[in-house]
């Protein structure tokens, strides 16, 4: 693919090969966002996992000391009572029976994350396949099936992170804006990955979190050192 000139001036300052300092990795991801939008700030983890073995697969919550900038729009399944706590704190779509009948029918899903009381759980069965395809079947590990919607609703917005390993062993998550402060993105940083560490299958063997690269949206990717 062709790269805009844009892009090859702001690659040009990243030295080919090179791992650096997260101090430094931040200043040149903030220097190359120069579109005119304010780019998000993303990490992007290689695993040392064996992604053939579900035991393997890496799937849970980070809480970052910062929020990421970015604005979810949240999915919440639940009955009347939890329906309207869910409205009140935020959520964007909310509904029982009638949204998973809908999500059935028309098999579109305009959320970027679902929650689930464990009631609504057992209901969920007709659009499994669905919401699973996309990554967005709520699940008790990454703690987005809960008794308390209101409260996960606000941890969300606050920095609570949910994420999963893809099939390619990779881990990717937005940590904030090109526009934050180099503290807040440090910060976030290193809360992703010690999160990441926590959770390392005790089947993986040799070395767990191989690579760790940071980018903006436009820019490109700048290897850090773990």
């Amino acid at each position: 693919m062709k790269k805009s000139k844009r892009y090859r001036s702001v690659k040009d300052g990243v030295e080919k090969n090179k791992v650096y300092p997260l101090a430094e990795a931040i200043e040149l991801v903030k220097k190359c966002s120069t579109a005119k939008f304010d780019e998000s700030i993303e990490m992007h983890i290689r695993l040392g996992i064996d992604v053939k073995k579900a035991d393997q697969q890496v799937r849970a919550t980070a809480q970052l000391p910062h929020p990421t900038g970015r604005k979810l729009v949240i999915a919440v399944f639940a009955n009347d009572s939890d329906q309207a706590k869910a409205k009140d704190a935020g959520a964007s779509i909310v509904g029982g029976e009638e949204l998973i009948k809908e999500i059935k029918t028309t098999e579109k899903t305009k959320f970027d994350l679902a929650l689930a009381t464990p009631e609504m759980m057992r209901k969920l069965g007709p659009i499994a396949k669905i919401l699973g395809t996309k990554g967005l079947m709520p699940n008790p590990k990454n703690e987005t099936v809960t008794n308390d919607v209101a409260k996960t609703i606000k941890d969300l917005q606050s920095g609570k992170v949910a994420f999963r390993s893809d099939e390619t062993g990779n881990v990717h998550q937005i940590i904030g804006k090109a526009s934050f402060e180099a503290k807040m993105l440090a910060d976030n940083a290193k809360a992703f990955i010690d999160a990441i560490r926590r959770v390392k299958p005790d089947g993986s063997k040799g070395i767990y979190v191989r690579n760790v690269t940071l980018t903006s949206t436009m820019g490109p990717g700048i290897r850090i050192i773990i």
